[in-house]
């Protein structure tokens, strides 16, 4: 909603100050549609051939993760850590192949039918349970496999930022493309050079027009939605970075609350729950 508000605004200052300082729409409304097929077009065209398919297509499925925003809030953040407690506080007291059960078939597994959102998040639950079996395998270093999660969730973050890029680098030609869609203009203008004043006027305010695009698109709307799809992608890496801070803490031999505990201090501050409500659904947790 941010975005459409914000969209909203911009064109609104935009075009009422043009407006109210005596501006025409009309030669932007008949120039319009022909600068828009020469710059959409054209950035169009360079983005598909920057990119593979399978990028193009997570592009354009991060402009409805930017318009939503982040799809954990802090509930999401109680309940991962309320799964992560449940799960060490077994393996602490029980040994790492009580866990077998929970980690082999989830599906099929109380404590993650308990929390279905996290379940349903192959990313997040995958990552439980793949590093929970190596340590059932006795790959119990706590820095090796530091190491290796953060390498996953670096390789992670990269690829899921890809759509971010993407989208500045096509704003960042935008201007230039609108200075194509202008000079290709004063082609056209130059070859009606005999035209009266009128209608030479009208020519290059036409042909302005696509530069105005041009700098428009990629300041105001294409380079904002792919800092927001940035920001976005992001914030929900923090809530695959808490379930590495939990597993490492607890493989350095903490208590389960201390665990979750280092977790909690991962969460974005926005959805960071209290000492206070983590411990009061923990209290509560039964599975």
């Amino acid at each position: 909603m941010n975005i459409l508000g914000g969209l909203a605004f911009l064109f609104a200052c935009v075009f009422g100050s043009y407006l109210a300082s005596g501006g025409n729409l009309a030669p932007l409304i008949e120039a319009v549609p022909f600068e828009m097929m020469s710059i959409g077009g054209a950035a169009i065209g360079t983005f598909i051939m920057a990119n593979s398919m399978h990028d193009v297509k997570h592009t354009l499925g991060g402009f409805g993760k930017a318009m939503k925003g982040s799809v954990f809030k802090k509930a999401d953040y109680i309940e991962m850590l309320s799964l992560l407690f449940f799960l060490v506080r077994l393996a602490s007291t029980k040994g790492a192949m009580a866990l077998e059960p929970h980690i082999e078939k989830p599906e099929d597994s109380p404590a993650f039918q308990k929390f279905p959102k996290i379940l349903k998040n192959h990313h997040a639950s995958g990552l439980i349970c793949d590093y929970l079996r190596m340590v059932g395998m006795n790959a119990d270093d706590p820095n090796q496999i530091e190491d290796v999660m953060a390498r996953e969730l670096k390789k992670s973050l990269t690829e899921e930022l890809h759509g971010a890029h993407a989208l500045q680098s096509m704003a960042d030609g935008l201007p230039a493309l609108g200075i194509v869609a202008a000079v290709l203009g004063v082609i056209k203008t130059m070859s009606h050079i005999n035209e009266p004043p009128a209608v030479l006027g009208a020519m290059i305010g036409g042909a302005l027009t696509g530069t105005f695009l041009g700098v428009l698109l990629a300041y105001g709307m294409v380079g904002p939605i792919a800092g927001r799809l940035g920001g976005v992608v992001e914030e929900e890496a923090k809530f695959l970075e808490v379930i590495r801070a939990v597993l490492v803490a607890h493989l350095h031999g903490n208590a389960p609350q201390v665990s979750v505990e280092t977790g909690r201090k991962m969460a974005p501050t926005q959805h960071m729950p209290s000492f206070q409500e983590l411990e009061t659904a923990l209290q509560a947790l039964q599975i």
